[in-house]
């Protein structure tokens, strides 16, 4: 229902130093309509170009710093609220190239009413500096 706009594809970038950079940065909303706790959060999968990126490559911040994936599972404090950007910060050596690139997100969310997860996906092409 919300997919589309979990990419904000206006604000991919890299991030690190601009001759070197070290990975890629973009704004995602959470597709789900209440908002959670992250340790309810058990995948944001980024698939760059077609690959998958691995799972230890991809952090995540809402504005109280960058957390891992792994750590997020027991982040029973922190929420991602419906509506508000979340940055997704991928490391990636040497950022995103320039020109166009097809960037998804995949979000595995445990919703504590349904007896099975609930998935996210959105796919957008987005184009680097």
């Amino acid at each position: 229902m919300f997919d589309k706009y979990l990419i904000d594809g206006a604000s991919v970038r890299n991030v690190g130093p601009a001759d070197a950079p070290t990975g890629f940065a973009f704004e995602a909303k959470l597709g789900y309509y209440r908002g959670l706790v992250l340790s309810m959060i058990e995948e944001l999968a980024v698939t760059l170009d077609g690959t998958e990126l691995p799972r230890e490559a991809v952090l995540f911040d809402e504005g109280l710093g960058p957390i891992s994936l792994d750590a997020m599972e027991t982040a029973y404090d922190r929420r991602w609220a419906f509506g508000t950007p979340a940055t997704i910060i991928v490391n990636h050596p040497g950022g995103l190239p320039a020109g166009e690139h097809k960037l998804a997100l995949r979000q595995k969310l445990r919703v504590s009413y349904l007896p099975f997860p609930a998935f996210n996906t959105d796919e957008k092409t987005v184009k680097a500096a």
